[in-house]
């Protein structure tokens, strides 16, 4: 079992800040560090000192680590012409020399799109199916060879498809809980799937879909690896585990219903059923409180040691 760090920056934090936690991820032993792509603050906090984009958060992130993976759940699709994305991310893979991840979703958040004058199209899920066979096209695309794409929303002709990632494949990450769309797509372009904030029942049910959709396409399933993103809220003692919740804004029982949430000892539990009833295979732990290293640590040492 993956352990890996996921962040939340829109409600609060600066690029050094996200330095700390991605250095702490590494030193700590955890497997990547994720960020979210967001420009506008959600729930009853500030936002202060305001947002920061994703891929150039990455890009520094690149330099200043050396061996944890790094990407996103989930690049907004709303956000980038897929032909510039693809240009991004593969500088942002030889900028780490070859560790990034490129989580991609369809855009949601109508509210950050009014903010900060960004086009909110609702054929949104028609327009990420086109978006990612323009990016992992482009990618696929030998040198000396010139990529097309005549579509619905986007039109590419004889673009040379540069620069080429570090890595031959860089890793497409596709998630949701769509019943139908949702794993036929997963299952045409994603190298990974991921359930967000499910119970294990729910990430059982969408993870077999996915599956199906997996033969049906041609693919083994276990093609795919298949992860789940919960926010993590964990404590020496149940007045830890509480001090943590308020911090979060959150309630323990609700945390513990919801999330993985608890002792080490409750929350590898839980972590095992997720694994042993559901299929996963990696865990991203949604990490609010980017100044509690402390939790991190304890993490690492308490719940991460246990899995093995």
């Amino acid at each position: 079992m993956d352990l890996r760090i996921f962040t939340e920056p829109q409600q609060g934090a600066t690029y050094d800040t996200l330095l700390t936690v991605a250095k702490a991820t590494e030193d700590l032993g955890f497997d990547a560090f994720f960020r979210s792509d967001h420009y506008l603050h959600m729930g009853d906090v500030s936002g202060l000192p305001g947002p920061t984009d994703a891929w150039i958060t990455l890009a520094g992130l690149a330099r200043e680590t050396k061996r944890i993976r790094l990407g996103t759940l989930m690049t907004a699709g709303t956000f980038r012409l897929p032909g510039v994305l693809a240009i991004q991310v593969a500088q942002v893979d030889q900028m780490s020399g070859g560790r990034v991840e490129l989580g991609l979703g369809a855009g949601w958040y109508e509210e950050e799109h009014k903010a900060y004058g960004i086009p909110f199209p609702k054929e949104k899920l028609a327009r990420l199916e086109e978006q990612l066979e323009i990016v992992t096209g482009m990618w696929a695309t030998e040198v000396g060879k010139t990529f097309s794409h005549h579509g619905t929303y986007y039109d590419l002709t004889d673009s040379p498809a540069l620069p080429k990632p570090a890595q031959s494949k860089v890793p497409v990450l596709i998630g949701g809980q769509g019943a139908k769309r949702t794993p036929r797509l997963a299952a045409r372009y994603a190298d990974e799937f991921n359930m967000p904030f499910s119970s294990v029942e729910d990430t059982k049910a969408q993870f077999q879909r996915v599956r199906a959709a997996a033969v049906e396409a041609g693919r083994s399933a276990d093609d795919l690896v298949y992860s789940n993103a919960l926010v993590a809220c964990v404590g020496r003692d149940d007045a830890e585990v509480a001090r943590r919740a308020e911090k979060i804004g959150r309630e323990v029982d609700e945390l513990k219903e919801n999330g993985l949430a608890g002792s080490p000892a409750e929350v590898v539990e839980k972590i095992g059923r997720y694994a042993q009833e559901a299929g996963s295979q990696r865990i991203y732990l949604q990490i609010l409180d980017l100044d509690d290293l402390d939790h991190l640590e304890l993490i690492s040492s308490e719940v991460q040691s246990r899995l093995g």
